[in-house]
This record gives structure tokens, sequence and C-alpha cells, in this order.
């Protein structure tokens, strides 16, 4: 059953909740899948070099399979708030896993780059829904007192599917060509949809949530228009953007701006697409700028740590793959423990110390050069990864524990698209401050190689720098009082 299964303009009939019993392997069903799901967000990004050549395609044109990517999935997640208060848990993943498996199988047989295109714009339909889905899921079934624990579990798919993903990818192109990325997964995508024909059950209520096209169009504008000029500032630098980029960017900012006025009246009649009183909770914004924070450190790192392993220590893709694994690993052990330790003692003796071993390794990058050492650089990545571990879970956990249950998928779907963004500034602060480095490097007689050295420690300095400023703020993170905190001013 999928979306399409509800009349339109008919309140679909309440669900009653499944059992207790039956919670845990539905919950554990949406983890695996929004795991795989997740990974091919990064998992492209060693494979751009072959797909040059086997597609005859310049650098600029096969990032877009990368920024389509992300611009799909920053279109569509805003929805998800609508899309679950609509229609069940059981008809979402469906409809979800189904889309993923068909852009998989579409990528997989895509005779050139268009169609290429085609199918990760589709994964990427597939891909937005299920991390909103599985917030909602655990928000609803999971009892409080426990959720730090299950949210560590979650934080393995948010933190370590993207940072292992071009391990995958070396791992995979190591002895095959590009389509066995898509050709590996299918099958996976496939499991889950049989297995949720069997486990998935309808654990929430639906209510009759209509979508306002206005504010569709608003959304996408305003988040695909920011996305698309974040991801094109790289390009710019070299040249190579489509557009000029401030063009996406006004029309991003001044879209979204209508976008928000637009939500703040139609919440009043709960009608809004992403309802925003989430904002009324105060645990809920500060977790929400930290996040943003977390996700850009983390995706710059992961977006600049290969070219510097590549373009300066001469590395092949295997290896680098292999050097970021340890990081991601280690961050996928510490989740549970994390999640544990936060239902026991909150989020601050968490999250301040996590950042402050977020920022040290942020300083530690900017020592690296053309002879820095591959333990260095693995123990540099292992401690960022640490510290990035111990706020992930107390912060996605103190910010949808804040909320009344009503505004669960709300929440969800705003910490999902703000994800999103904040990856896509990372990506493109990180690698516009490279560029500028190098630029400046080179203008002042470095060689091609040195350019890019001074180019990654720039970029690394102004990102422990603003990992530095975010210490200072986790220090004001406290445990969610639960629903009280925001229900007050929600009605």
């Amino acid at each position: 059953m999928t979306l399409s299964d509800s009349r339109p303009g008919t309140a679909p009939a309440p669900t009653v909740a499944a059992p207790p019993a039956k919670t845990g392997p539905v919950i554990a069903l949406l983890v695996v899948a929004a795991f795989v799901v997740i990974l091919n967000e990064t998992i492209m990004g060693v494979a751009l070099p072959s797909l040059m050549v086997d597609l005859d395609i310049t650098a600029a044109t096969a990032q877009w399979l990368t920024t389509g990517f992300l611009l799909t999935m920053a279109v569509v997640i805003p929805l998800t708030g609508t899309l679950l208060a609509r229609f069940t848990v059981r008809q979402v993943f469906f409809t979800a896993m189904t889309l993923f498996a068909i852009g998989t199988l579409i990528a997989a047989l895509a005779p050139g780059f268009g169609m290429l295109l085609v199918g990760r714009i589709v994964q990427a339909s597939g891909t937005a829904i299920m991390m909103p889905l599985l917030f909602t899921t655990v928000l609803n079934v999971v009892p409080a007192t426990h959720r730090g624990r299950m949210m560590g579990v979650i934080s393995i798919v948010i933190a370590v599917a993207p940072a292992i993903g071009p391990t995958v990818s070396g791992l995979i192109l190591s002895a095959l060509d590009w389509r066995w990325m898509f050709w590996l997964v299918l099958p996976i995508a496939l499991v889950a949809i049989a297995l949720g024909a069997l486990w998935v059950r309808n654990v929430t209520e639906t209510r009759d949530a209509r979508f306002d096209i206005l504010s569709v169009v608003l959304s996408a504008l305003g988040f695909g228009g920011l996305i698309f000029g974040l991801s094109s500032i790289g390009e710019s630098a070299s040249g190579h953007a489509p557009v000029p980029v401030w063009i996406p960017l006004v029309v991003g900012a001044a879209s979204l701006i209508a976008f928000v006025v637009r939500q703040l009246v139609l919440q009043r009649t709960d009608a809004a697409l992403l309802d925003l009183r989430t904002f009324r909770s105060r645990s809920f914004s500060l977790a929400v700028v930290l996040v943003i924070v977390v996700m850009s450190a983390l995706f710059g790192s992961l977006i600049l740590l290969p070219i510097y392993l590549q373009q300066v220590l001469a590395l092949d893709t295997l290896t680098v793959g292999l050097m970021l694994l340890p990081g991601g690993v280690l961050m996928g052990i510490i989740a549970p423990v994390v999640g544990s330790l936060f239902d026991r003692f909150g989020p601050r003796p968490l999250v301040l110390p996590g950042m402050v071993v977020a920022a040290a390794a942020l300083w530690g990058m900017t020592t690296f050069g053309e002879g820095t050492s591959v333990a260095w650089i693995i123990a540099v990545h292992m401690a960022l990864n640490l510290g990035l571990g111990f706020v992930f879970t107390p912060l996605l956990t103190s910010a949808l524990g804040s909320l009344p249950q009503r505004l669960y998928s709300h929440g969800s779907a705003t910490v999902s698209t703000l994800q999103q963004v904040a990856g896509a500034a990372g990506t493109a602060l990180f690698i516009t401050l490279m560029s500028v480095g190098g630029a400046a490097a080179a203008a002042s007689g470095a060689d091609a190689i040195g350019a890019v050295a001074s180019g990654v420690h720039t970029a690394f300095f102004v990102g422990a720098a603003v990992a530095s400023v975010a210490v200072v703020l986790a220090a004001f993170v406290r445990k969610p009082v639960g629903e009280s905190e925001a229900q007050g001013p929600v009605h």
C-alpha cells in the first residue's frame, strides 16, 4: 500500500498503535533501511573520476550526481511533516523504499549521464522520506526514558552512513565498475520491502492534513535554491558554475522568507506544510543550531579530507576509503553507549566535552601538510568522529524530545531539512575556503601541491574557529522537560 491508497480530501481512518512487542522489528527494519538509503548520499564522491571517464563528462557535470541528490532531498524533506501526519507508517515506508529501489535500478541500467541523474533523483526522493519517518516512529513508540539509547542507534544512520560512504565506494571500485554501487544495493532494498510487508504496522495516528500548494512551491524554491547556490560555490571558485552563484542564493533566501511568513499564517489553523511552532521550544532551537554546526563540520571534513589525501599525499581511492573507515566505525560503536549515558545524565555532560574534542580535532587538522603522517591523519579523524559522536545523539534527543507529540512529524522534518542545508553549507564553505587559500598560496609562488595544502589549512582553520564558538553554545544545552516545555505556546 502506497500514498496513493488514501483518497485526496478524505481523512484516513485513525490507526491504533501496535503492541510494544511489535515495535522492535519495525524500528530495526527502519534503522537498517535508513542506513542503506542515507549511505547513498556520499557514495558517489570517490566514484566521480571513474564516471568522468566512462561517461565522457567533465567534473562540473559529474558533480551534479551529488548536487542533484542534495537538491531533491532539500525539496522533498519539508513535505514529510504533512506526509507523516496524513498517511500511515506503512504507506510512507513502502512509498519511500519503492522509490529508492526504482531509482537504484534506473541508475544501475543507465546508458548515460542523463538517465543516471534521473536515477539519483528518484533515489533521493525515497531517501528524503526515510529519516523523518524513522524519527517520528521512534518518538511515538519509544518511552522518553529510553529515547536516548534509541537515538544513539539512529545516530549511526545519520553520521556513520555518510562517513563510510567513501569507504564503501572505494572498496567496490577497487574490484568492480561503478554500476555495482547500485547493483549491490538493489537486493538490500528489495529485501527491506519484503520484510516491511511482514513487520511494518501502523504505530501512529493519522489526521486530515492538506498540502498548501503555494507552500510547496516556496519550499522547493527556498531550500532548493539555497542548496543549489551553496553547492555551486565550489564550482564557481574554479570557474565552472552553470549560473552566477548569487542568483540561486537570492532566489532561495527570498523564497524561504516568504515560506516562513506563509507557515506562520497557516499554522494558526494547523494547516502549515512545516509547522514552525517547534522553535518555541528553547531546547529545540538551541539543539538545531548546534546540529547545523556539527553537520557542517562533518560534511566539510568528508569532502575535504579525500581531496587532501589524493591531491597532496597522492594516495589511491581504496587507501583513502580505508583511512576514513576507523572514524566511521568508532562513531558507530560509541553511538548506543552515548544514548544510554544520555538517558542517565542528560545532554550537557556529553555535548560539552564532545564539542571540545571535535573543536580540538579540527584544530589538529590545521597541521595537515605535505609531509603529514598517515597515522596522525587517522588519529585526528577518529578524534573528530569521537567528539561528534558524543554530540549527535544528545542534540537530536533534546531537540525532538522537547516537542509535544502533535509536532513530532514537523520537528523531524525540520531537523532533517536543516541537516541537508548544513551539509551543503559545510561542503561549500570548506571547498571555497580551500580554493581561496590555495589561490593565494599559488599567487605567492607555491607549487600545485603546496597550494592545495595551504588551502586545506585555511579551510580547517575557519572550521576549527566556528567549532570553538559552538563549544560556548554547548554549555547551555539541557535535558528536555518533556511535552510541557513546548505545549503551552503551541495552542
